[in-house]
């Protein structure tokens, strides 16, 4: 069934092309923004536009939306997950605390619990933009990595913190455990990543990446391993998990990334050891700058201990 969306044009869309305003209020492709116009999908105040047409600010909005679903197999579903946190909620967003083994969305091969079917689960509903199977989500952490995501309920605020991810404006830190000391205590790796060659599932660092940059420090440092803080300046797969490995640092329990399993083991880690500790940004409605902050969950703070010891 088709579904039609009505919005107020901003003031700071003002004189923008059709597709493109179309393109950061709905978080589409400007060519699918274009599709629409050229359909007869799109009015501006009661009159069809064409995808070159400009838009006004303070204008009304009108799309008809083609109905659209999930790939087969990707199918959200409203599955309570137990152990995540909300941390925050307003019309805007919600910011939840991920526990480890869930994912972010539906994806080939994973059957287990995901981000958007707990929210479906407790009745929230998010924002329609970005493909079906992963609307509302604007950043993705990995199944095995606890810790904050913010996903997206309006439409205006997807487009606004895509856009704050793409511009690097997110500030995203991480503590991970990792095995040995680096050297020097703290610094930076620019490193581009990319997939692995004989392994579709991991990724490395390769000349032919993306460009990849992560800052560190030193939090604690013990006989066998580190506590580092970590900011990260871009956000790719696997980001933190590739470049420690490829110093030979790899995060404690990190078995994908070459990490001992015997530390594993005795610390009783079934996950890498990292957690995103603390996310700020400004708000999308308000624009004031807003920041969360998540505490160890227990498997974590446990192996803590015990490399303490």
């Amino acid at each position: 069934m088709s579904e039609s969306r009505a919005f107020t044009i901003p003031e700071g869309l003002d004189g923008e092309r059709v597709d493109a305003a179309l393109a950061r209020l709905l978080g589409l492709s400007r060519s699918k923004a274009a599709d629409l116009a050229a359909a007869g999908h799109v009015q501006v105040d009661g009159r069809l536009v064409g995808k070159s047409d400009r838009v006004l600010g303070g204008s009304w909005l009108d799309v008809l939306l083609p109905p659209v679903g999930p790939p087969p197999g990707l199918e959200i579903v409203a599955e309570p997950v137990e152990g995540m946190r909300i941390v925050h909620d307003d019309s805007e967003m919600v910011v939840v605390d991920k526990p480890a083994f869930v994912a972010a969305h539906p994806s080939v091969g994973w059957s287990g619990p995901t981000v958007v079917g707990g929210l479906a689960a407790a009745g929230y509903r998010i924002s329609t933009s970005g493909a079906p199977e992963r609307q509302g989500i604007v950043q993705r952490l990995d199944v095995g990595t606890s810790g904050l995501m913010v996903i997206a309920k309006s439409e205006r605020a997807y487009t606004v913190l895509k856009q704050a991810f793409r511009d690097r404006s997110v500030d995203k830190t991480y503590h991970a455990l990792v095995q040995g000391l680096p050297d020097p205590h703290e610094g930076t790796i620019d490193a581009p990543i990319g997939r692995h060659t004989g392994h579709d599932y991991r990724f490395a660092v390769r000349k032919d990446g993306r460009p990849s940059i992560t800052h560190y420090e030193l939090i604690e440092a013990h006989r066998s391993a580190s506590l580092l803080e970590i900011h990260l300046e871009t956000g790719r797969t696997h980001q933190i998990r590739v470049h420690f490995a490829a110093l030979n640092h790899p995060c404690v329990g990190d078995l994908t990334y070459g990490a001992d399993p015997t530390v594993a083991k005795r610390l009783g880690l079934e996950r890498q050891w990292l957690h995103a500790v603390k996310l700020g940004f400004e708000h999308p409605g308000s624009g004031e700058y807003v920041e969360f902050e998540s505490p160890y969950p227990e498997d974590l703070e446990l192996a803590l201990e015990r490399i303490r010891v």
